[in-house]
C-alpha cells in the first residue's frame, strides 16, 4: 500500500476514533448544557491551564520520540512507559501542592478540592502513553476506537447522571476522570505490550534529547492556547468565561477530532518515510489537498450555521456564546496547515527548530494579547485570527527548507479551496441571517447541507487532484 493511501486509511480510521469519541462528548456537551450553568462551566476554565501543563510534563515529547523511531526497541518503550509514570507522579504533586494558590488566585475556594480531584487523570493517563504511540506507529486506530469510545459514553453518562441529580461541576470532574481511567483500562486490555525489565538510562537521554524540546514547545503552546480562558476567566465575570470556554470547548471537541486525526497520523506515517524526500514531500503535498477539502469547508459552514445551531440545541442562556464559537472558528482555519507544517520538523527530528518557532510565536501571542484584552472578549479573539495568520508564516518557512514545499506551493494548493468555501459559506450565512432564528431548523437541515454538498461536489468535479484522490481512497475501500 502506497504511503498516500495508507495514511488516508488511517486518516479514516482516526476520524471515525475522534468523531465517535469527541461526538459522543459534544451531545454530552450540549445535554448538560441544560443542568449546568456558565459558572459550572467557568470553573473548569479557570483549571484548563494547569491541568493542561500538568499533562505536557507528564507526556513530555515520549510519545512523539517512540513515534518518530525506525525501530523502537523494548528497552525504548518500557524506559518511555517508567519515565511517563514518574513524570506523572512529579506533575500530580505539583498540581495537589499548588491547588490553594490557584484558587487564591482567582478568589474561588472551591477549586482547592476541584484541581486535586481532577488532576488524578494526569496520573491514569500518563499510564496510557506508550500504548498510544505502539498503536500510532503502526497506524492502528481501530483498536485505539475501541478504547476510546466506550471510555466516552460511559463517562458521558455517569456525568448526566450527576449533572440531572444536582452535583453541578462534580459531574464535569467526573466525566473527566473517569474517561481517562476507562480509556486506560481499555488500551491495557487490547494492546498486547507489557513493560519489562529492559529500562536504560542510555535510552532515556536518547529519548528526553528528543522530547525534552517538544515538552518545551508543548508547555508554551498549552500556555497560550489555554492563557486566553485564563485572562477571560481572571478579567471578566464567571459567567462570560462559562460562556467563553463552553465555545471554546465546543469548537475543541469539533475541531480536535479533525485535526488530532490530521496530526496523529501523519506523523508516524511521514516519519517512515523520512529518508527519502521525493515520497515524503508527494506524501506530505498530498495529505495538504485532501485535510484543507475537508477542514477548510467544516469550519466555515460551522461558522456560517452557528446561530441556528445554538438555538435549536442550547437553551437560552447560552446563545451568547454564538460569537465567541464563530471567531473560533475562523481564528482554527489554518491549524491543519500549522499542524502539518510543524509535524515535519518532527520527522526530520528537529525538535529545536519546533521550540524555537514556538518560542518566537508565543511571544507575538502574547503581545497580541496584552494590546486586546482590556477591549474584551471579541477583541481578544479577533486577536487570535490574527495570530494565527502571521503565525504561518514562520511555521512554512522551514518546510521549505527541509522538505522543498514552502509558503507558494502551498498556498497554491490551498487557497482555490479556501476560496470556494468562503463563497459557499459566505452564501449561506447571508442566507440564514435572512431567514431570522424562527426558521432555524431549516437553515440546519436544508440550507447548510445544500450548499455543504454543492460545494464537495463542485471541488471533485472541478479539481482533478482531489477527485483523482478522493478515487483511489473510494476504491481501495472497495477493495
Amino acid at each position: 500500500m502506497s504511503l498516500g493511501l495508507k495514511t488516508v486509511r488511517g486518516v479514516l480510521w482516526n476520524l471515525a476514533e475522534q468523531f465517535s469519541r469527541r461526538g459522543t462528548n459534544v451531545l454530552v456537551t450540549l445535554l448538560l448544557a441544560y443542568f449546568l450553568t456558565p459558572e459550572d462551566f467557568g470553573l473548569i476554565a479557570m483549571m484548563a491551564l494547569f491541568l493542561a501543563l500538568g499533562q505536557s510534563l507528564m507526556n513530555s515529547g515520549f510519545r512523539e520520540a517512540l513515534i518518530r523511531l525506525e525501530d523502537a526497541t523494548e528497552a525504548d518503550y518500557t524506559t518511555a512507559f517508567c519515565a511517563n509514570v514518574l513524570l506523572g507522579l512529579v506533575s500530580y504533586g505539583l498540581l495537589f501542592a499548588l491547588a490553594p494558590f490557584i484558587a487564591e488566585f482567582y478568589d474561588e475556594p472551591r477549586l482547592t478540592e476541584l484541581v486535586r480531584v481532577t488532576s488524578l487523570s494526569v496520573i491514569i493517563m500518563s499510564f496510557q502513553v506508550v500504548q498510544v504511540a505502539s498503536l500510532s506507529r503502526a497506524l492502528n486506530f481501530k483498536v485505539q476506537l475501541k478504547a476510546s469510545f466506550p471510555a466516552s459514553v460511559l463517562s458521558g453518562i455517569t456525568a448526566l447522571l450527576l449533572a440531572y441529580l444536582g452535583m453541578g461541576v462534580w459531574a464535569l470532574v467526573a466525566q473527566m476522570v473517569l474517561n481517562s481511567l476507562i480509556h486506560t483500562v481499555l488500551l491495557w486490555f487490547l494492546e498486547a505490550w507489557r513493560p519489562r525489565a529492559s529500562f536504560s538510562k542510555d535510552v532515556l537521554k536518547r529519548l528526553y534529547g528528543f522530547g525534552y524540546k517538544l515538552f518545551f514547545a508543548g508547555a508554551l503552546d498549552t500556555t497560550f492556547k489555554n492563557l486566553y480562558v485564563l485572562v477571560v476567566a481572571k478579567v471578566f465575570a464567571a459567567s462570560t468565561a462559562g460562556l467563553y470556554f463552553f465555545a471554546t470547548k465546543l469548537k475543541e471537541l469539533l475541531m480536535a477530532q479533525l485535526l488530532q486525526a490530521v496530526q496523529n497520523v501523519t506523523y508516524p506515517a511521514l516519519a517512515s518515510v523520512q529518508s527519502d524526500p521525493v515520497r515524503l514531500k508527494q506524501g506530505y503535498r498530498k495529505i495538504v489537498i485532501l485535510m484543507t477539502f475537508v477542514i477548510f469547508p467544516v469550519l466555515i459552514f460551522l461558522a456560517a450555521l452557528a446561530e441556528p445551531l445554538f438555538v435549536l440545541l442550547l437553551p437560552s442562556k447560552w446563545h451568547g456564546a454564538v460569537p465567541y464559537f464563530q471567531l473560533l472558528c475562523i481564528a482554527s482555519i489554518l491549524l491543519p496547515l500549522h499542524s502539518i507544517n510543524l509535524n515535519i520538523l518532527k520527522v526530520k527530528g528537529r525538535s529545536d527548530l519546533f521550540l524555537y518557532l514556538e518560542i518566537v510565536k508565543k511571544i507575538m501571542s502574547g503581545l497580541v494579547l496584552y494590546l486586546t484584552y482590556e477591549h474584551g472578549v471579541i477583541a481578544i479573539l479577533l486577536g487570535q485570527i490574527a495570530t494565527s495568520m502571521l503565525s504561518y508564516l514562520p511555521n512554512s518557512y522551514f518546510s521549505k527548507r527541509l522538505l522543498d514545499y514552502g509558503i507558494i506551493e502551498q498556498l497554491k494548493d490551498v487557497l482555490p479551496i479556501l476560496a470556494v468555501a468562503s463563497v459557499f459559506g459566505g452564501v449561506t450565512y447571508t442566507i440564514v441571517n435572512i431567514l431570522g432564528t424562527s426558521n432555524a431548523l431549516l437553515s440546519t437541515l436544508v440550507i447548510g447541507p445544500f450548499f455543504a454538498l454543492t460545494f464537495f461536489l463542485a471541488m471533485v468535479v472541478f479539481s482533478f487532484e482531489i477527485r483523482t484522490y478522493a478515487l483511489q481512497v473510494i476504491q481501495r475501500k472497495a477493495s
